[in-house]
């Protein structure tokens, strides 16, 4: 498990539940801090959604965190620090919503020291964080489920593509090949039925 700033940076799926019902699939990035998040969805945990009080989670949330995973307003402070106080109030992840439509890396400043942090940073884009805030608004139960697929070292589907793209020039070869024999037989007999009458 890495620690520190170490992390690569992986794409993250953020799977939600409202009132138990399973609903949108949102994706973030990873921080190169904290730690990693798994692989698989069987090993993902589903927990409870929160909002951060405040929003920015720059100092002690006023909500009580019971291993929540915390959702918290981009700026006034580090991602760091943000994921310091989260960690401190007993969140299990941190989800740092940008202040922007794009994805952001989310690193660590030089000579940054303060990098003990043990759960998970994710951030997601600007629409990922307005529709979540919308469920949490309608009063309704969110949970969420984070983990970040690994992608295969040989992709099954680019392999039958460049498999069927092999093929079907093979078969053309082939088909011109065996049209071109067909015409000079063809052309062969042709020339011997012209042979044919002209010596009649």
């Amino acid at each position: 498990m890495k620690l520190g700033w170490e992390n690569d940076f992986v794409l993250v799926k953020v799977q939600t539940w409202v009132d138990g019902i399973e609903d949108d699939e949102f994706v973030g990035v990873g921080a190169r801090f904290g730690t990693n998040i798994v692989s698989k969805e069987k090993n993902a945990y589903q927990t409870c959604l929160t909002r951060s009080d405040p929003r920015d989670c720059c100092g002690q949330p006023k909500n009580k965190l019971a291993g929540d995973v915390i959702m918290v307003d981009r700026g006034n402070c580090k991602f760091t620090t943000k994921a310091n106080v989260a960690q401190d109030a007993g969140a299990s992840a941190v989800l740092i919503v940008n202040n922007q439509k794009e994805l952001y890396k989310m690193v660590c400043e030089p000579n940054e020291t303060d990098l003990d942090i043990h759960i998970p940073a994710v951030l997601l884009p600007q629409e990922a964080g307005a529709s979540l805030e919308k469920m949490l608004m309608n009063g309704s139960s969110v949970s969420v489920q984070l983990y970040s697929p690994r992608r295969p070292l040989v992709d099954i589907a680019e392999v039958f593509l460049w498999l069927m793209a092999v093929g079907t020039i093979l078969c053309a070869s082939y088909w011109s090949a065996w049209s071109a024999r067909e015409a000079a037989i063809e052309q062969d007999k042709l020339l011997k039925l012209l042979f044919h009458f002209l010596t009649i």
